[in-house]
């Protein structure tokens, strides 16, 4: 009922030219040899792969599940054969250093590939989706000899890595968790307790399991500051079972092919993760790449609803429309992408859809120059840019990639409801992804808090600026000038609103939580306006070609009925001036 293909065009625009990434690549010394073909290719084939082995898998893995049997678990039919594929086709290693035996490739090529395997199947993604995560916390924080061991075995896929932080008790605030950890005689640490909530915690995948396990030691102060990080595997080196079992598996509103293990360890064997006690630094090398991966699975999602929902409205015919497109054919019932209501809807899905893969791709580059960039002053200034715009991308894709995929299943009506298609369980799948990696509304406290009034306001202070700069050159274009004033108007306003927060701050402590999540969605807006400005730029005086017509015609929508939902995030701005009141117990 739904056949995904691949978004390559607006990728290419995207990375091509939105970003201008492969002149940017030229003066990376780790990324001179890659050029535009080879990227084009890399993206194409990601997109075959997404498409041809992902996509039929995706309802059958749904409606099977996993099953669990006396600790062991069974993934779907197909899902060990898919990972086989995508282990030989080198995915795994994509933004993997090649010393390690990755291909080097940066971190904007991944984003897109992860954007399509999202797309496709969600469930299945999870097994791999927290490797290249792994994989960066062992490199920063791993002993010489575990470097040795297990980096070059996660990078070619030989072994598929979990995070296991959530116990019973112990949720949001990690700080509360029980598991302890013991050193013992041999010089590594006997680890005991138990975690829920962990994807991927026995599987049919692959032989080993490499579990980062939060824990503590004997002598650890209370609170997240005693918290230590452990790498405990399935299978020691000398091939014995680990004292890792799974005691069962969760049965899941979404994403039911994805393993979501409750996991006991009973003095399992394990390593030291960085310094004791100091595990949340350790462990968050790991989910702020995690983070900006369930970001891409809110793009993900968007990007099948809006599919699925363009595809169901050209081709269901109901009553006659208002208007039609010159030279439409008459008939008794026109397709009710004709119809006001319905062009409306699917006029936001694409326009979300394609703002927010600007912005995704542009914190990946971000990434990318931070780590490789030649001049240490754009290192430090791409750091500090992609840490801001990480819990934003977290939050407001998720949360935009659920409601899109809201939106397009009342596109179905009726039939959206039932299972006959796919768009039921993109709404199903989409929902986990605002709740996981730190919930969204960690995240829009973590964006205020931390990353604006944290700092003074100079991180969103050079965001802004980049912002102003664009909206200055698109200003002198007449198809852009209205579009760059409106972008200038909300810089203006959202750094008001900064400024007034961190100033109520220190006689209200609260209102900054209490505006926290209306914050992050006017910076979610104003980037959005940011990335539609340029857009336009790029493709004004080329609207003859129906790719840049399209581009210019989402960009005239999103500020026309988009923006303004930005005036309704600052008046709830100002509201948090009232404190809440308290709920009886």
């Amino acid at each position: 009922m739904w056949h995904y293909q691949a978004p390559l065009r607006d990728m290419r625009f995207v990375i091509e030219e939105w970003l201008a990434a492969p002149a940017d690549w030229q003066r990376m010394p780790a990324f001179a040899a890659l050029d535009v073909e080879l990227a084009a290719q890399v993206v194409e084939e990601a997109g075959r792969f997404a498409g041809g082995v992902l996509a039929p898998l995706n309802a059958s893995g749904d409606r099977q599940g996993c099953r669990f049997d006396n600790g062991r678990v069974t993934t779907p039919d197909g899902f060990p054969a898919a990972y086989q594929a995508f282990v030989d086709g080198g995915w795994a290693a994509l933004a993997c250093a090649e010393e390690h035996g990755g291909q080097g490739l940066p971190q904007l090529l991944n984003a897109a590939l992860l954007e399509m395997i999202y797309s496709t199947n969600h469930a299945w993604a999870m097994y791999p989706g927290i490797a290249h995560g792994a994989y960066e916390c062992l490199r920063a924080h791993g002993t010489p000899e575990l470097r040795e061991r297990y980096l070059a075995a996660i990078v070619s896929g030989e072994i598929l890595p979990t995070m296991c932080l959530t116990e019973p008790q112990a949720g949001s605030d990690v700080g509360l968790l029980r598991a302890r950890a013991e050193p013992a005689a041999d010089g590594g640490y006997r680890i005991t307790g138990g975690k829920i909530f962990a994807s991927g915690g026995e599987h049919d995948l692959t032989a080993n399991i490499l579990h980062l396990v939060l824990a503590r030691l004997p002598d650890a102060p209370s609170g997240s500051r005693g918290i230590s990080l452990f790498l405990v595997p399935k299978r020691l080196p000398d091939g014995r079972h680990n004292a890792v079992r799974c005691d069962g598996i969760e049965h899941k509103l979404g994403i039911r092919g994805s393993a979501t293990c409750t996991l006991s360890f009973e003095q399992a064997e394990g390593w030291l993760l960085g310094e004791p006690h100091k595990g949340l630094a350790a462990m968050f090398v790991m989910m702020n790449s995690a983070r900006l991966h369930v970001g891409l699975q809110g793009l993900g999602h968007a990007e099948a609803a809006w599919q699925s929902a363009a595809q169901y409205a050209a081709e269901r015919r109901q009553m006659r429309a208002v208007r039609r497109p010159e030279g439409s054919a008459e008939a008794p019932a026109d397709p009710i992408h004709y119809h006001p209501a319905m062009r409306r809807t699917l006029l936001e899905l694409r326009t979300l859809t394609e703002g927010m893969r600007a912005l995704g791709y542009w914190t990946a580059h971000l990434l990318d120059e931070a780590e490789q960039g030649a001049d240490p002053a754009l290192r430090a200034r791409a750091e500090s840019r992609a840490q801001l715009l990480t819990p934003l991308v977290k939050a407001f894709f998720t949360e935009q990639g659920f409601r899109l995929a809201s939106a397009a299943l009342q596109v179905f009506g009726g039939y959206g409801y039932v299972q006959d298609y796919a768009v039921e369980q993109t709404l199903r799948d989409s929902r986990i992804a605002m709740i996981y990696e730190g919930s969204n509304e960690i995240q829009a406290n973590d964006l205020l808090l931390r990353k604006v009034l944290g700092d003074g306001g100079a991180a969103l202070r050079g965001l802004l600026e980049t912002f102003r700069a664009e909206a200055e050159t698109a200003s002198a274009l007449p198809e852009c000038s209205a579009f760059a004033s409106a972008l200038g108007h909300y810089c203006d306003r959202l750094a008001t609103a900064a400024e007034g927060l961190a100033a109520a701050a220190a006689q209200d402590p609260e209102r900054p939580y209490r505006a926290a999540g209306d914050f992050l969605r006017l910076l979610g807006l104003v980037a959005l306006a940011f990335a539609w400005t340029r857009s336009a730029r790029l493709c004004q005086g080329r609207a003859a070609a129906p790719f840049h017509a399209g581009k210019l015609e989402s960009a005239a929508f999103f500020f026309a009925y988009l923006l303004p939902e930005a005036d309704h995030r600052l008046v709830l701005i100002e509201a948090s001036r009232q404190p809440l009141p308290f709920l009886p117990e």
